[in-house]
Parts: C-alpha cells; structure tokens; sequence
C-alpha cells in the first residue's frame, strides 16, 4: 500500500516541476532585440523592396543579324506559324473541321463586266477556222485603244533537248503594227549605211559609253560579227531584255543594210518557253481580217517549217488566238 502510493505522488510531483521550469526555458527563449540589429533588419528590407521595385532592364538589339529586332520578330512569327501548323495537322489527323470550307468565285465572274460580255459570243469547246476566229476576235475586243492581235501555240516539244529549243525570225507580210526602233554596232562605214537605211542609231565606239550608262533607247540591236567580242561585258545588261544580238535572230550579220530593213518592215522574232509554249503578236486589231489572216499564216507557216527530226508524235498539239485583254478562242489543228 505504501508504494502505490507513493506512484499516486509522482505525478503531482513531475507535473510541478514541468510547471516550474517551463517559465525560464521561455524567457531563455526569447530573444532580446538590439537597436542596431533593428538597424540592420530594417535596411535588408528596404534593399529587397527596391530589388523587386526595380524595373525590367530594356533589351539591346543591333542594327543587323541574329541579334536585331527584325530577326528576333521573324523568329517569333515563324515559331508562332510553326505552332499553327501542328494544331491543323492534329486537328485534321482527329478528323476535326477547322472551319468552313473558303468559297471562291469562279474565274469568269471575277472579270470586267465587258469581258463578260464579250466571252459569251465565244463557244469554249468549239474549233473555229482560221478566218473565223480572227473575225471573232476582231468582234470580242474589251479595249478602247488599238489591240494586240496574239496567237499562242502549245507545241509537243522538251525545250531542255538543244535540237528541240524551237527559236527562230519570220518577216510578216503586213508588219506587227509597231515602231521599232533599230540600233546598229559597226565599223563607221557600215554604220553610215545603215543610217540610211532606216537604223535609229548607227554608232562606232560611242554607242558604248550610252551603254555603259545603262541608257537603252532601242528595240533591236544589229551588230557585226567582228564587233561582238566588244558587246560581251554588257551580257548582263542586254541578255535578260532580249537584246542581245543572236545569229539565230538574224542580228549578228555582215549584211547590215538588209537586217535594219527586215527589222523596220516587221521582222519578228519568236522562241519556245519553259512550258512548251510559243507567244507572239501577230499585228493590230485595226489591219482587218484579210492582213491579219495572212500575217498568221506566214507565221505558222515558218514555225511548221522548224519542226525538229527527232520529235515523232504531233509538233502543234494546240492553237489558241486573242486580243490583248480579250477572250481566248480555239483554232482547228490543220497543221497536224
């Protein structure tokens, strides 16, 4: 009896001690704030708050390359294009609409109304004959002034092939309508000649310095064989125009006098695109049916003539005529 109660005395024994200490071991705790420790607490937040209140340092670009501002946009927009694809592509691979489908008028509709107007006398899947399409042609003209009669001919050839890179010149019986302005490269004596027979400019060594100028005030260039290993460094200046003299084009000739007259009378020249396809104006609306029917066949004429060897299959696979601006209207093959 005497130990249980002793046990029963512990507690209230313990319990008292707990109560006694617990007051020191708090004040021992606390802690005791000096005022230069207040000082110091004080100034790190100042310094944090002006660290946060700081404003964002501006971007540096440079005038050019990676690191201008040019570049850093196109990078964006190509990111953000980039991003715009992958959700199409997603969206179509889930089967999803991204929108309606876009309604596009069709192309007659998108015409002048007189263009309109003019198409509807031409019947689209039918052949005409040659007079037939010149006179209709001559009837569909949409413009005030005096038209372009053109012929476009789609041929079965590979212009790439050397023997098949159609190009060629053919003197049109009526002309084509327009003033062209001749220039010849020659020795003095023969660009005298020239001169009279009708050439805008005839001129020895001083016809270089206008070209080194840049100043080009002719439509053909006419030049002697011997005098063409001048004309070589102005390549880049006359080739893209189509001015540089060709033997193929009858430029480059000994016989001045006879290729200023044909180039003055209508002398064209035409070749083959990249598509197969010869283009070439035939004269003006205003010469009538009869000139312009024979200044078409003397053409077809001379492109049938330059028909290559190798090709076996049809050379003329399509003809069409128009005017400038003007509905197109399908010619009969004859020469297939």
């Amino acid at each position: 009896m005497a130990k249980k109660a002793e046990l029963k005395e512990t507690p209230e024994i313990i319990a008292e001690e707990v109560v006694e200490t617990t007051p020191e071991t708090t004040e021992a705790t606390e802690v005791v704030e000096t005022p230069e420790v207040a000082e110091v607490t004080a100034e790190t937040t100042e310094n944090t708050k002006e660290e946060t209140t700081e404003e964002p340092k501006e971007e540096k670009f440079t005038k050019s390359g990676k690191k201008s501002k040019k570049h850093l946009e196109e990078v964006k927009e190509e990111e953000n294009r980039q991003a715009r694809k992958l959700e199409t592509k997603a969206a179509e691979e889930l089967g999803e609409k991204k929108g309606p489908k876009p309604v596009t008028r069709p192309k007659i509709e998108r015409r002048s109304k007189k263009y309109q107007e003019m198409a509807k006398l031409v019947e689209k899947d039918k052949l005409y004959t040659l007079a037939e399409a010149i006179e209709l042609a001559t009837k569909t003209c949409p413009t005030k002034f005096d038209s372009t009669l053109e012929l476009h001919a789609r041929l079965g050839v590979d212009p790439r092939q050397a023997d098949q890179n159609i190009r060629s010149t053919v003197s049109l019986p009526n002309g084509n309508g327009k003033t062209i302005r001749v220039a010849v490269f020659a020795p003095l004596d023969i660009a005298k000649a020239a001169k009279a027979a009708g050439a805008d400019i005839a001129d020895d060594e001083d016809f270089l310095k206008t070209l080194d100028k840049g100043e080009i005030n002719f439509d053909v260039l006419i030049s002697t064989p011997q005098y063409m290993p001048k004309l070589g460094k102005y390549a880049r200046l006359l080739g893209p125009k189509g001015l540089m003299p060709n033997p193929k084009a009858g430029t480059v000739t000994a016989d001045v006098e006879k290729a200023v007259k044909e180039a003055k009378a209508g002398k064209i020249e035409y070749r083959v695109d990249k598509q197969s396809i010869v283009h070439v104006g035939l004269g003006k609306v205003s010469f009538g049916t009869d000139k312009l029917v024979e200044n078409t066949t003397t053409f077809l004429d001379s492109l049938k003539s330059q028909k290559p060897a190798s090709i076996k299959g049809q050379y003329i696979k399509s003809l069409v005529i128009t005017t400038t601006m003007g509905p197109s209207i399908k010619i009969e093959n004859i020469y297939n």
